[in-house]
C-alpha cells in the first residue's frame, strides 16, 4: 500500500505562521511519507527474497516505526489547525479535560508546560481507549514513548522545525500561535 501525502495548503495564511516556515514544514511531512513507503517496499522485497533474518532487515523494521510516525504525527498535528472558532467551553472536549484536570485552564496550562520543556518532540493528548481517561504526553522520538491503546486527540510538534524560522527561541510565542489556530471542531470529534 502507498501513502499519499495530504494537502495541507489550505493552512497557508494562517495567524501566527509564516508560509516559509508552513510549505518547509509541508515539505518535511512529505519526505516522512516518501520515506515511509521506500522503507515498506524494500521491506516487502526483502520478505519475498527471503532476507528477513538479516541485520539489515531488522533495522529497516525499527525505521519503519520512525519513518510511519513521523508521517502520521505530522498529519495529526496538520489537521488539528486552521481552525476559526474559538473552544465551545460546552462541549465534549471542555468537559472531558475538565473532568480530567479539573478544569480546561489546568489541562491547557499541563499541555503547554509540557510543550515548554527542554528537548525535541511533540506534546500528545491522549484518551485511554479502556477507561476513557485523558493525558498530556512527551514524546522524544517519533516511535518512542507512545502509549499502547490510547487515541491521541491533539498533536503539536516541537520539533525546531515548526517554530524557529518564525519564533527563534521563543516557544512560549509557538505555543501560543499554536492555541489560537486550533481547530477544536476536530478534536471534538476524537473524543469518546
Amino acid at each position: 500500500m502507498a501513502y499519499q501525502a495530504k494537502d495541507y495548503s489550505s493552512l497557508i495564511g494562517m495567524a501566527g505562521f509564516s508560509e516559509t516556515l508552513l510549505k518547509n514544514h509541508f515539505t518535511l511531512y512529505q519526505g516522512y511519507v516518501t520515506n515511509t513507503n521506500k522503507v515498506s517496499d524494500i521491506l516487502t522485497a526483502m520478505l519475498k527474497e527471503g532476507k528477513t533474518a538479516t541485520p539489515e532487515y531488522a533495522e529497516l523494521k525499527r525505521r519503519m516505526g520512525f519513518e510511519f510516525n513521523g508521517m502520521r504525527l505530522h498529519e495529526y498535528y496538520f489537521e488539528n489547525l486552521g481552525g476559526k472558532s474559538p473552544l465551545d467551553k460546552t462541549g465534549k472536549f471542555a468537559g472531558k479535560v475538565a473532568g480530567a484536570f479539573g478544569s480546561y485552564e489546568a489541562w491547557e496550562q499541563d499541555f503547554k508546560a509540557t510543550g515548554s520543556m527542554r528537548g525535541i518532540g511533540w506534546v500528545v493528548l491522549y484518551q485511554d481507549n479502556v477507561t476513557g481517561g485523558l493525558f498530556n504526553q512527551w514524546i522524544n522520538e517519533h516511535e518512542v514513548g507512545h502509549f499502547a491503546g490510547c487515541t491521541p486527540v491533539l498533536v503539536m510538534d516541537v520539533f525546531e522545525h515548526a517554530f524557529m524560522l518564525d519564533y527563534g527561541l521563543k516557544r512560549a510565542d509557538y505555543i501560543a500561535a499554536f492555541f489560537k489556530n486550533i481547530n477544536w471542531e476536530t478534536v471534538e470529534k476524537k473524543i469518546k
